[in-house]
């Protein structure tokens, strides 16, 4: 006896992790890989599936990724990730809703019809992006030079600063400074 294909298969966890980052199961089964036609009845039969319910429990249990680390995320996203969907939604004549949900248009950062009946799609700035991008990692490693030079200030000498210090030679094995 053949056993029924599960549609699922492979959906469950990204679906999970998606509901729980956006909060509506439709968006969420579509990023999971349901099909746009289907996705907000997939998207409830998921949420209510006994599996994605205990799974949904374990990750709300879980600490929350900090705002800081999703916003670098999503700069890098807009900074090296690809437009393309954005180029379909813009050069296709008619499109569907259902095409339109299963677009990714992260990018957009705008859509404005004019008085043809065209429109007009802008994207997000990706040398914006891509310069705030940098200014995190200035920030974060100030931050860890910050940290460093206070743990030297206060004797305490982290083995693994040691090898990037600026005279390596001054610390010995067990990360004890020695006096110059």
């Amino acid at each position: 006896m053949k056993q029924k294909q599960d549609p699922y298969k492979g959906k469950r966890i990204p679906f999970c992790r998606w509901y729980l980052t956006l909060g509506n199961p439709t968006e969420a089964a579509l990023r999971a890989g349901c099909p746009p036609a289907t996705a907000e009845q997939d998207g409830i039969e998921l949420l209510h599936s006994a599996y994605c319910r205990t799974y949904l429990k374990k990750l709300a249990e879980q600490p929350a990724l900090p705002l800081r680390s999703l916003v670098i995320a999503g700069l890098a996203r807009l900074a090296f990730g690809s437009a393309n969907d954005a180029a379909v939604l813009a050069y296709s004549g008619e499109i569907s809703g259902d095409a339109i949900r299963g677009l990714d248009l992260f990018h957009v950062a705008s859509i404005k019809q004019d008085r043809g009946g065209g429109f007009e799609v802008k994207l997000a700035d990706r040398q914006r992006a891509m310069e705030k991008l940098l200014e995190c990692a200035d920030s974060a490693e100030s931050e860890k030079a910050a940290a460093s030079l206070l743990a030297a200030l206060h004797g305490e000498v982290n083995a693994d600063d040691a090898d990037d210090a600026v005279f390596p030679q001054a610390a010995d094995r067990n990360g004890v400074v020695e006096a110059s």
